[in-house]
């Protein structure tokens, strides 16, 4: 079967004030017919701070009731009661994510601690809590100012680092759900399942508890009730395959999951779990990134997860979901979550939904071997957590230089670091793609990815063409105001030039969201326009408090995109028009005799299309989608010659003979398939420019 967003063991609960984000955080390794929400208000001790906090929103946010930055040290308290039920089972406590350190203990006896902002952690409690009464759970959190040397992402730091103009508020302490489960006397860790042969999942259990070596588990696929029956070895952990007689494979036009049952041991202390995985292979081949072996194109967004008012933490399960749906409809096939493990929760939306995710983990700031160190310590508990998830097609690493000083190509030291950190989560995980440094200055990638900003339209045509046949490979970046630097795709030259799929992972011009959404259309049609590129990223989906570069607002809600359809920009075929326009809403001046367009069409379907392209004359800013937009359909002023568009293949020019339009008004073009359906759809807009204004200009 196919998993639908509301599939799940059990009904998500509503939110109240006392419980936020109630729901079971984990519906990819699912226990929760015996769990316990242990969000909601906790005690809360910090210096002229508020004596309470609302869990899992972090201190400097207001749904947490306390909104202060700069918070360094805190302890949260509360009260748990383990259900008289659970006798006889192993409790264990985790925790979603806790910026910066934590040190846990229940009635004043160490548990456990843990140092990593971002990744989940857990604690067997069981020799700590008595089922049916009531205990103290402190939570001590370190969170520190100054986190270059802390993998921190879009976090501000005090030092203000290099990094503080493209940064937003911290998020310190709890910032994810905290839970109690009930297992069996010896339980699952971990469950590793990968799908990439196509035909079964390579399994993997690692069990702990009380006696882990040789516990027998069992496997069972709940659709079909194909199984496997293994035992551990000495160390606990389990080894096998299970073979699906009829492989159903994942893929975004059909994201088939399997719930597969995980056992171990027998009777009343068991321990069963539900997880979920897909049966698909990403790989590259050549410049070509081939998904369950057919080519494939990215057309991304990034997306950095913040919320208005509870920051890196999703207000609620419905707004969590909804990003997904909300990056489909913009026409996206794939989310780049930006320095940051983002929430199971999410991750099994995009799985269910056919959303394909490139993750990365935060970055620190400042190189030193600390930070470098600190920066892989993340790796394991990010494959172990997310790895099983059939939407990530793409891991990443560092960002841009961050935490390398922007100096790979003159730093053996940290290319090395770079390097070594493609190595150890290749060792981890050799199922995906690997982008070592996400932007320039390749050492060992999977990825030659790109990120490029330029306002200047006819450069950017330039510059695209020019990188797309490989006479150029470098550009200028503004790293501030006053520092620019050039960059280039490879750090040496020992990084193959050819061979490897090039993504510009990173793009987006404008002040305005009306200008905003006219970078998108031109700059994205030029990428189009070159089938050697594997891809694209668009910057960004929503914004993030003074970052206003996103299609959306914080809030979530559409901006005056100015007639653009993001869905017609980022469709499976598209339109590239032969022009270079002159402003936002000023595409071309209005036409005073009839005029020549040359169209071309771009298909990253699996199959040829046959397509007719057509253009009308629209009222100045009527929607493309509209009223009269359907009816110009039906009297189209110019008309081209039927083509075929191959996969991949941008077609030759198809010339339309357009008439004068001269007062302004609005072009629409688009491309009919055989049954006449409407298969890709862009415009220009015809509207006087009038010079700028300069008479205030001072002489010198």
């Amino acid at each position: 079967m196919t998993l639908s967003p509301t599939d799940s063991v059990v009904t998500a609960p509503r939110a109240t004030p006392d419980q936020p984000r109630p729901e079971y955080p984990r519906p990819d390794l699912d226990r929760s017919s015996r769990w316990l929400n242990l969000n909601g208000v906790w005690d809360f001790d910090a210096a002229d701070a508020a004596p309470s906090i609302t869990v899992p929103f972090a201190w400097e946010t207001t749904a947490s009731g306390v909104n202060r930055t700069w918070l360094e040290h805190a302890v949260y308290r509360r009260s748990v009661t383990v259900p008289e039920d659970w006798a006889g089972a192993r409790v264990v406590l985790t925790f979603g994510a806790v910026h910066h350190h934590a040190v846990v203990r229940i009635d004043g006896s160490p548990v456990g601690e843990h140092t990593g902002g971002y990744e989940s952690f857990e604690f067997d409690v069981t020799a700590h809590l008595v089922p049916g009464i009531a205990s103290e759970l402190s939570v001590e959190v370190h969170a520190p100012a100054d986190k270059r040397a802390v993998p921190h992402g879009k976090q501000r730091s005090i030092p203000r680092d290099d990094y503080d103009g493209v940064s937003f508020t911290p998020t310190s302490g709890i910032w994810q759900t905290v839970w109690l489960e009930a297992r069996g006397r010896t339980y699952a860790r971990t469950v590793s399942l990968r799908g990439d042969s196509l035909t079964g999942f390579d399994l993997v259990v690692d069990t702990t508890g009380e006696a882990p070596a040789g516990a027998v588990v069992r496997a069972r696929i709940r659709e079909t009730g194909e199984s496997v029956d293994l035992r551990a070895d000495s160390e606990g952990r389990a080894v096998g395959r299970l073979e699906v007689a009829a492989p159903r494979l994942w893929s975004p036009a059909a994201p088939h999951l399997y719930r597969v049952e995980v056992a171990v041991g027998d009777g009343e202390h068991a321990d069963t779990l539900i997880a979920t995985a897909g049966l698909r292979r990403i790989e590259t081949r050549g410049e070509q990134l081939v998904l369950n072996g057919e080519r494939f194109s990215i057309r991304g967004v990034l997306d950095q997860g913040y919320w208005p008012e509870t920051g890196l933490t999703a207000p609620d399960e419905a707004a969590l979901r909804g990003e997904i749906a909300l990056a489909r409809g913009l026409g996206y096939n794939l989310v780049r979550k930006h320095l940051k493990f983002e929430e199971p929760l999410w991750l099994h939306e995009a799985d269910v939904a056919g959303m394909l995710v490139w993750a990365e983990p935060p970055c620190p700031s400042r190189f030193s071997a600390e930070a470098a160190e600190a920066f892989e310590a993340q790796l394991p508990a990010m494959v172990e957590r997310d790895g099983n998830h059939p939407s990530i097609v793409i891991w990443g690493l560092y960002n841009e230089e961050w935490g390398l000083d922007w100096d790979i190509p003159g730093s053996p030291e940290r290319a090395a670091a770079a390097e070594h950190a493609y190595e150890t989560l290749r060792a981890l995980d050799a199922t995906r793609p690997i982008v070592e440094n996400s932007g320039w200055s390749h050492v060992r990638t999977d990825l030659v990815d790109w990120h490029y900003y330029e306002p200047d339209l006819a450069e950017w045509k330039r510059a695209v063409a020019a990188m797309a046949d490989g006479s150029q490979d470098g550009f200028s970046v503004r790293l501030g105001p006053d520092f620019i630097v050039d960059k280039s795709f490879y750090a040496s030259d020992a990084v193959p030039r050819t061979g490897v799929p090039i993504v510009n992972s990173e793009y987006g011009e404008g002040f305005t969201s009306l200008e905003r959404a006219w970078h998108l259309r031109w700059e994205t049609q030029e990428l189009r326009r070159h089938d050697r590129f594997a891809g694209y990223v668009y910057t960004e989906f929503a914004d993030v408090e003074h970052e206003a570069a996103g299609l959306l607002t914080t809030d979530r809600r559409a901006k005056d995109w100015g007639g653009c359809v993001p869905a017609d920009v980022n469709a499976e075929t598209v339109l590239i028009l032969d022009l270079v326009p002159l402003r936002a809403g000023a595409d071309i001046e209005p036409p005073r005799e009839p005029f020549a367009l040359t169209v071309h069409v771009s298909h990253h379907g699996p199959l040829p299309v046959d397509v007719r392209v057509q253009a009308a004359w629209l009222s100045a800013g009527a929607p493309v989608d509209g009223a009269s937009a359907r009816a110009a359909r039906g009297r189209p002023d110019a008309v081209g010659a039927e083509l075929r568009v191959e996969p991949f293949v941008v077609s030759d020019g198809v010339e339309l003979t357009v008439s004068a339009s001269p007062v302004a008004a609005r072009l629409l073009v688009w491309a009919t398939d055989a049954s006449g359906a409407v298969v890709a759809r862009a415009f220009l807009d015809a509207a006087e420019v009038e010079a700028p204004n300069r008479r205030g200009a001072r002489q010198a």
